[in-house]
């Protein structure tokens, strides 16, 4: 799908969608968990679709609540996240394949984390699992896990012998030490979250040489601290050793917002000026992505928290952050290791900025959806926007607030890519249009609408 986004005022009050990261966590732990589990305010994406397709071939019995959209839509604000009614999921657990599975095989659409997280479920079991996703999915490499799960005693296999999906994963879980490099945390979380689960008397060994996003561990390691699942970790997270034999118990909990999204509209408001007020975040929140916040006022922005009180909530306080610029964007330098997704929209606010602005130590934003250090370098140069290329990030020469020209945008089907470049729509000279643009709803449905897109073409590029 082709978009066009025109220069335009960009203010008001936005309502965030929920956690990606925390929803699928929280729906591979019900479908592990012996008995009910309640999930209330997942998110509601193409992304959170497949994870509970993957979650549904484990054996897990998985239902929805849904009021008519119209109903649940957000009226008390000028601009809300897309409102598809869904309240809640309830989960039957399939007990760590204790009650069997639906069926052997998954595909997980374009979710990495859902490929990653299912893999090493997957070797709980004793029956074969086929794991597949999209095109994107195929060429993301896996082989790190693959030969620490294999180390352990699993079958797991990539049917191309190039470590990528689609892959052969059978269990049983045997144990053992192992060494695994994480590019990606999502390797090192998907065995944190599978191994408790390994027959008693087992033992997982492992052992990190080298660790990206660490906040996405801590979250994890959360997960397991609020049920009491014993493991040891290193203080650095280089060692961690989990004992089998627990079992997930079942949950009732809320998601809370997505830095990783809100990102975006935060970055809308650092280039167009804002204000504009973010509802749905919490400060205390472990997700690495809120570094942007951070980014955006060491850039020169305003960012305002404070507790309010909205109509959507029965007049519960919430958490509100209000981000503006009064005056130019500055450049700076970012060490995006910890938060990698945030590079799409940290390089558009960059090209706003006047000096330089460097985002470094994250050569595993190379191993996403794309490549994502090249693909912002060479689509920005198509805005008149220089960048200098680095193995570990990328330099944006900024020209200020009107240095960015409009023109064509190859979206790359990366849904970070496209929205990064809609939140630069919005101070371009002239409009800007974005093929792939459909991809957004793996992440943020109603992105494109809050942007105030113009659909060009239906037709996938």
């Amino acid at each position: 799908m082709r978009v066009r986004i025109s220069p335009h005022p960009f203010s008001g009050t936005v309502r965030i969608p929920t956690s990606k990261s925390h929803t699928i966590r929280r729906l591979i732990i019900a479908s592990l968990a012996d008995g009910v589990s309640e999930i209330i305010h997942p998110l509601d994406s193409l992304d959170i679709q497949s994870c509970v397709a993957a979650c549904r071939a484990f054996g897990a019995e998985i239902t929805e609540c849904r009021i008519p959209a119209s109903k649940s839509a957000d009226k008390s604000h000028s601009k809300a996240a897309a409102d598809t009614g869904l309240v809640s999921y309830t989960v039957r657990g399939n007990n760590g394949f204790k009650n069997g599975v639906g069926h052997r095989f998954i595909d997980v659409g374009n979710s990495g984390t859902t490929l990653f997280f299912t893999l090493a479920a997957a070797g709980l079991g004793t029956e074969a699992f086929e794991i597949t996703g999209d095109d994107q999915i195929q060429r993301r490499s896996a082989a790190p896990l693959l030969e620490a799960l294999s180390g352990l005693g699993i079958r797991a296999e990539s049917l191309k012998g190039n470590g990528c999906a689609p892959f052969i994963v059978q269990g049983p879980w045997k144990g053992g030490q192992v060494s695994l490099p994480c590019q990606t945390s999502q390797y090192l979380s998907a065995i944190l979250l599978a191994a408790p689960l390994a027959p008693a008397g087992t033992i997982t060994g492992i052992t990190v040489p080298l660790l990206n996003e660490r906040p996405y561990i801590e979250m994890t390691l959360a997960c397991l601290d609020a049920q009491g699942i014993r493991r040891e970790a290193a203080p650095d997270f280089s060692r961690f050793e989990i004992p089998g034999g627990a079992t997930w118990k079942p949950f009732s909990c809320p998601i809370s917002g997505d830095f990783s999204s809100a990102a975006f509209p935060a970055c809308a408001a650092a280039i167009a000026g804002g204000p504009v007020t973010i509802l749905g975040l919490d400060p205390d929140d472990p997700q690495g992505d809120k570094f942007f916040l951070e980014i955006l006022a060491r850039m020169g922005c305003e960012v305002c928290w404070k507790k309010n009180h909205s109509a959507d909530t029965e007049n519960a306080a919430e958490w509100a952050v209000t981000v503006f610029r009064s005056g130019p964007l500055r450049g700076g330098s970012f060490d995006l290791n910890a938060a990698p997704d945030l590079l799409p929209a940290a390089a558009a606010a960059a090209a706003f900025a006047q000096g330089d602005t460097v985002l470094f130590n994250v050569a595993h934003a190379r191993v996403k959806e794309t490549d994502r250090i090249a693909v912002m370098t060479a689509e920005l140069a198509r805005l008149g926007v220089h960048c200098t290329e680095r193995q570990d990030g990328l330099i944006i020469h900024g020209g200020g607030l009107s240095g960015v020209s409009g023109g064509l945008i190859n979206g790359h089907g990366d849904h970070r890519i496209v929205m990064a470049f809609a939140a630069a729509a919005l101070a371009a000279k002239t409009p800007i249009e974005i093929d792939s643009a459909e991809c957004t709803a793996v992440s943020y449905p109603g992105f494109l609408e809050l942007m105030e897109a113009r659909i060009l073409s239906e037709q996938p590029a």
